[in-house]
This record gives structure tokens, sequence and C-alpha cells, in this order.
């Protein structure tokens, strides 16, 4: 295949997360849903929290699935379950349960299974651009808030949030199959014409691929899921409450705070695609000290900034970082353990987003209610960031050593069973 067809794959991996991406938009839908069917802040809450963490376990089966049946019918498939879980939740009238098991459920599993698919593929695609190209292919995917969140918000100001579930269900489930349909990974041991990897590349990445259980015998492995947790919860804690914060700490309307949400959300797009390629340069694990240390500061100021400009750019950082961590983090886990099994390797690691968002959006949600403001919350976070900086100094690549003997010995159990 040409270098055009591709860049095409790409575009349509892109797309694709941006209908998924539309998830973030949900504290939208946060305080509709609490004034009409009188449900409190944690109860609308939890329905964001089952669909994220859903997804970080549904996209491990989805890469395991991957590797044996090929990425079309997993993306297929996840896009179908989406949409209708999406569309499903139309229905949640007085049933909190229902909007649980549709949106949160059904939906989170189609996320998942879907979410995978562009990741594991292009990195097979672009072993000549791993950092960008993984910032490119979930780049997507911290855009869908900024289409969604304003579209949204004015299709619940004229239908109604419950028939806004309807109609967007059905558009994600067109668009997200559509652009399924175009997944598929490379020959084996295809690359660009012309390309080697230079000495650089070849000195930062495994000798070999890991299978998935050897993988897990490396502390890397598990040093790199801490390292997504910690990144994951605290960005995800603003944007499970962007709306609702806005409103209060800026003292401005729902739709004002709509588009602020939408404004953020750029930064979780632009951060994606901004980090990854930054880590081509100075390292993934600089990447993430930089980003840590940057949230020390931003989370530590934003409670008090009541102009709408500054805490509109403060979040956009915030969300940069956060997006940061998913653009780098495949990258960093192709480079540690080979591209082969990145599907399923990736995958079991997006649990740690899962984790983050039973973690994240309940903890600062928690700390509204009774706290009364969003204050010692977000100076929590803060302090969280501070000792999360030791993590990615100490981390580092497998030793070649022990690359040989996990890796030769997992190829030898894979193929003599």
């Amino acid at each position: 295949m040409s270098n055009t067809n591709r860049w095409g794959i790409a575009v349509a991996g892109f797309v694709l997360q941006m209908a998924l991406g539309a998830v973030y938009a949900w504290s939208v839908f946060r305080a509709p849903l609490a004034k009409q069917f009188h449900w409190s802040i944690e109860e609308v809450t939890l329905t964001f929290t089952i669909s994220i963490f859903i997804l970080g376990v549904s996209a491990f089966f989805g890469g395991l699935w991957l590797n044996r049946k090929g990425p079309r019918i997993v993306a297929l498939t996840g896009g179908f379950l989406y949409g209708l879980g999406v569309f499903l939740a139309s229905f949640s009238a007085n049933k909190l349960w229902w909007l649980y098991l549709s949106y949160g459920l059904i939906g989170g599993i189609g996320v998942g299974f879907s979410y995978i698919v562009p990741v594991a593929v292009l990195v097979k695609w672009f072993p000549d651009r791993r950092g960008l190209i993984t910032g490119i292919a979930v780049g997507g995917f911290g855009a869908g808030a900024l289409v969604t969140a304003p579209v949204a918000t004015r299709l619940i100001q004229s239908v109604g949030v419950l028939q806004t579930f309807a109609y967007l269900g059905i558009a994600y489930l067109v668009i997200a199959m559509a652009t399924g349909y175009f997944m598929q990974n490379p020959p084996d041991q295809w690359k660009p014409a012309g390309w080697t990897p230079s000495v650089t590349q070849t000195t930062q990445r495994a000798a070999m691929d890991y299978t998935l259980g050897g993988a897990l015998k490396t502390w890397q492995w598990w040093a790199l899921w801490v390292l997504l947790f910690l990144n994951t919860s605290a960005g995800i804690s603003i944007i499970s409450q962007e709306s609702p914060m806005f409103q209060e700490i800026a003292k401005v309307g729902a739709v004002v705070a709509a588009g602020m949400v939408g404004i953020a959300s750029i930064g979780n797009a632009v951060g994606r695609i901004f980090w990854a390629w930054i880590s081509d340069a100075i390292t993934r694990r600089w990447t993430f000290v930089i980003m840590f240390l940057l949230q020390v500061g931003l989370f530590w100021i934003l409670p008090g900034t009541s102009s709408v400009a500054v805490l509109t750019l403060l979040s956009f950082i915030i969300l940069m970082c956060y997006g940061g961590g998913f653009g780098t983090m495949p990258a960093f886990t192709a480079d540690y353990f080979g591209s082969k099994n990145v599907g399923p390797i990736y995958g079991l690691m997006l649990t740690a987003w899962g984790s983050a968002s039973a973690f994240g959006p309940l903890l600062i949600a928690h700390m509204r209610q009774s706290g009364g403001s969003y204050t010692s919350g977000l100076h929590l976070i803060a302090c969280i960031m501070a000792a999360s900086i030791l993590l990615p100094i100490l981390v580092s690549p497998p030793k070649p050593v022990t690359a040989k003997v996990v890796g030769s010995h997992s190829f030898v159990s894979a193929h003599s069973k």
C-alpha cells in the first residue's frame, strides 16, 4: 500500500475517534437530567463513570479480538453498540438504572471496542512517526466534545434531553460504522519505502515483540499503567464537571459554559497530538514529567480564577496534559513492548483509564457535594500531581537481557500450544 492509502486510514481513524469522543461532552447533560428527573449530581455523574470504566475494560477485549479476527469487525461492532447505547438512553425517563445500562454499559462497550482499533492499526502503518501518529490516532477523541457540546446544548433546549440522545445515537452509529469499515492492518513486516529506523529510535525500542503475558511480567508495564491512571484521574475530574464548574466559578449561564467546554475540549485534542509529537524529541518519560509539573500549578490556581477567559485557558492547558497522556502512552507502550501485540497490551493498560474514571469524577463530585465548592477537590488533585512527578523520572525501558528472555519465552509458549 502507498503512503496515500495509509494517510487515508489515518483520516478515517481520526473521524471515528471524533464520533467516540462525543462521550466527553457528558457534562452538558448533567444539569438537564438532574433538574428534569430530580437526580443528584453524583447519581448523574455515575453514568459517565460507568461508561469510561466499561470503555477501559472492553478496549482490552477489543484488542484481543482484533489480534484474532482483524480490526474491521471490531470497529464495526463497536460503532453499532455505541450508537445503540446512546439511542436507547432516550428511554431513560425516571429510570436511572436504564440510563446506566444504555449509555453507561452498552455505549461504553461500543466505545472501548472501537477506540483501540485506530491505535493498534496506525502504530503498525507508521513505524517512522510513532509518537505523532498515535497522537493523531486518539486526537479525534479529544475533539469530539468540541462539536457535541454546543450541538447537544442547543438540541436539549429545543427538543429536550431524551430526544437529544435519540438523534445523537443515530448520528454516532452511522459515522462510527462508516469510518470503521476502513480499518485494516498492513501486511506483516511492512514498512514505508526507503525508511530505516534511526539510532535513537532503535535504542528507545524493544528488540522484539512481547506477547501480553511477556509484557505483564515486566515492572515497566505496571509503571506505565500507574502513570496513565494518575494523569487521567486529574483531567477526567475536570471533564466530568466542566459545565457546572464553569457556571459556579465564573458565574456564567449554561450556553456560555457549553462554549467554554467546547474550547477547553480543543486542548484535549491538541494535547494528544502536541505532546505525542514532543515525546518523539524529548522521550516519553520527560514529556510526562513536564505535564505533571504543569498540572500542579494549574489545579492549585484554578478555583481562585473568576475570569471566563483565564478559566477557559487554564482548563484548556489541563486538558492538553490530559490528552497528552493518551497521545503519548500508545507510543510509549509500542516502544517498550513492540507494535505487533500493542492492541491487547495497550488495551489492558486502558483499564487505568476506567479505574481513573471511577476515582477522579467521584472524588471531585463528592468533595463538591460535601464542601459546597470545588476548591478543596482541585487543591487535592494538585497535591496528587506533585507526588506523581517521581514516577516518570524513575521509569526506564526493559533491559535488553530481560526483553530477550521474556520475549523469546513468550514467543515459544505462544507457538507451542
